[in-house]
């Protein structure tokens, strides 16, 4: 076993060599450490950083239905006749078990499996202590260290994980579609704080423009303050790849303002400083992990129930002896 590890130990500079040279069998192997909350992982982040901060991060979300899948699909396409590299994580946010089924539900994908500029990825945060604020900023890492141009994380989940996703971000697209209450939806899930781009997609489908008019009466409503980016309402058939130029054109000009605002270096910071605070609280967690059974915890609360001490003071003793 001890060989094992000192194998896979010896063959991390490989590993991050091979993924810098585009190898996609090295940039799977380094997302599964992550995933797996591996002990190298330290030692690969280490070797990745210098590497690092050149991928657009384009997160995309909305609600079932809107076509999510279809559109990653078709803005990849897109990029790629750009002549960008790109990589696609779909991350399940909710589920400790649907990882590994997610992108064999995305038949669609298979258009790009073939193509060594594209690598496609889907990702659970298993559960594991962290989370999504844990895992997927270091499976971004790996991919753009890899030579993605852009990175694409398409989130499965709804409802809280939008928010997540768009923090991760440097630019998210929302999706809406007609016949779907949208105008709604978008009030109710605070989309409308975190959308950069909207994309309206199914526009040819009975409804769009009354979406269109009712996101834009909405989104009029928001205060911005001044000089700050004024967020496009763009209509897209994902299905047959219409309307998907204007979509990578908006990003493209939201990434300019981003650089030229200099807020493309805040959110990136702020990308980071939840990045260390989850990696320090998982370990902090992992620390705690046994206080359960220590003697102390019983002798503090012996003293709590009786009247001796108080549980602030007891949390505070018990901190300090950990």
């Amino acid at each position: 076993m001890m060989g094992d590890r000192r194998r896979t130990a010896a063959s991390v500079p490989d590993l991050v060599s091979r993924a810098r040279e585009g190898d996609p069998r090295a940039v799977a192997r380094l997302i599964s450490l992550v995933e797996d909350a591996s002990p190298l992982l330290r030692e690969v982040m280490a070797q990745l950083a210098p590497h690092t901060g050149h991928a657009q991060i384009v997160g995309i979300t909305g609600s079932p239905g809107v076509g999510k899948s279809t559109s990653t699909n078709a803005l990849v396409a897109e990029l790629r006749r750009a002549g960008k590299r790109v990589g696609v994580l779909a991350v399940d946010p909710s589920s400790p078990f649907s990882g590994g089924a997610l992108l064999g539900d995305r038949i669609r994908m298979q258009d790009h499996a073939l193509d060594r500029d594209v690598y496609i990825r889907s990702m659970a945060s298993r559960g594991h202590l962290g989370g999504l604020a844990w895992s997927t900023p270091q499976a971004l890492r790996v991919l753009d260290a890899a030579g993605c141009d852009v990175v694409l994380v398409e989130t499965v989940g709804v409802g809280q994980s939008e928010v997540e996703i768009a923090s991760l971000a440097d630019t998210t697209l929302v999706l809406l579609a007609p016949g779907m209450g949208d105008g709604i939806q978008a009030a109710k899930a605070g989309i409308l704080e975190i959308g950069d781009l909207y994309v309206i997609n199914k526009a040819d489908r009975e409804g769009a423009d009354q979406v269109r008019r009712d996101l834009r009466s909405m989104l009029a409503l928001t205060e911005r303050r001044e000089g700050a980016w004024k967020p496009p309402i763009l209509k897209t058939v994902a299905a047959r790849g219409e309307g998907l130029d204007e979509v990578v054109a908006g990003i493209d000009q939201h990434f300019a303002h981003l650089q030229h605002s200099g807020e493309l270096v805040r959110r990136r910071t702020r990308r980071a400083r939840g990045e260390v605070e989850a990696i320090a609280l998982t370990a902090l967690r992992e620390r705690w992990g046994d206080v359960g059974g220590r003697s102390e915890l019983d002798d503090l609360a012996a003293a709590v129930a009786t009247g001796e001490t108080d549980p602030y003071a007891a949390a505070d003793d018990l901190l300090d002896r950990l």
